[in-house]
């Protein structure tokens, strides 16, 4: 079966539907608990701490796991009794994609768009060539897997998820050890790719989100303890995000209170950019007015006596 377009969806079905999913390991560990989400177009962040539970609301979405309890749908289609039909729906990016290491970079993609269902040749070289160029692989097409960057890699891995032109886009974890540059990259490539499609985009990277997100859940130890817009977020952590400059000998016991975002010594004195987890800010500390969603994160998380993770540093 060739891909679907656009235009076999009805609004109503444009949507990744969760009620109630509770996951439960064997052994007894609680992954997810309770799981209510709606996501429409554009790109959906999904944050959260070490062990929240990200990679099992993935894989359920995925159809590669079932929920203990609950219901999900992608598309108005189940994931439980609609498996062919949402794995039709969806491109999904795991964590690590690295398979097909002696094959040339189109043909990869020919293979898994064929796999797909698309059985017509030229159809098929045109999308390879189109998803390439989307990506930003044209030029590296007849190079062999083994002999690609980390990001081309990372490349080629959104490349493979969208051959047959799914209309949902699960990415789990996207920029992990990638450069800078490469994260950049990367960011513009989903921002663009989100006007037309809905992207969940897991990630323990807060700046991995972008611009281009507007909707983000925060998860945490299997709930969602969040859910709004990026903004909203960065509101709530005003108070709290704050600047200050001490003598180095006062800095330590300021730490159990501050989380640290930046520092830098100058004049004799230490000056701090942080968030506070408990009590007041230090004395003669100017409330930031401008805290980035970073800081955001770290303060809402601090505010549930989680912290630890350091800005922009792999928390997940």
């Amino acid at each position: 079966m060739g891909a679907m377009r656009d235009g076999e969806y009805g609004i109503s079905d444009a949507f990744i539907n969760l009620e109630g999913i509770r996951h439960v390991y064997k052994g007894g560990t609680v992954a997810l608990d309770g799981v209510d989400l709606r996501v429409g177009t554009g790109l959906f962040g999904l944050l959260g701490p070490n062990g929240a539970g990200k990679s099992t609301l993935m894989k359920i979405l995925c159809t590669l796991l079932a929920p203990t309890e609950g219901r999900a749908s992608v598309g108005g289609f189940d994931v439980l009794s609609s498996r062919p039909e949402v794995r039709r729906l969806i491109g999904y990016l795991p964590q690590e994609f690295g398979a097909w290491r002696l094959h040339r970079v189109a043909e990869v993609l020919d293979t898994l768009a064929s796999l797909s269902g698309m059985r017509d040749k030229l159809r098929r070289r045109e999308r390879v060539e189109e998803v390439l160029q989307q990506v930003g692989l044209a030029e590296v097409a007849d190079r062999k897997v083994k002999k690609l960057s980390g990001g081309m890699l990372r490349r080629l891995g959104v490349a493979q998820a969208l051959v047959h032109d799914p209309r949902f886009l699960i990415v789990d974890e996207p920029t992990v050890g990638l450069d800078p540059e490469e994260r950049l990259h990367f960011r513009a490539v989903m921002a663009e790719l989100a006007r037309e499609r809905t992207i969940v985009l897991s990630t323990h990277i807060v700046a991995d989100l972008g611009s281009g997100c507007e909707d983000l859940a925060l998860i945490d130890r299997g709930k969602v303890v969040y859910r709004g817009a990026p903004s909203d977020l960065v509101n709530q952590a005003r108070s709290r995000v704050v600047e200050f400059s001490v003598k180095p000998t006062e800095e330590v016991a300021l730490l159990d209170r501050i989380e640290v975002v930046s520092r830098s010594a100058d004049a004799g004195l230490i000056h701090i950019r942080g968030v506070v987890r408990e009590g007041a800010a230090p004395s003669g500390a100017t409330q930031v007015d401008d805290p980035t969603l970073e800081e955001a994160y770290l303060a809402f998380m601090a505010g549930r006596g989680r912290s630890g993770f350091g800005v922009g540093e792999e928390v997940a």
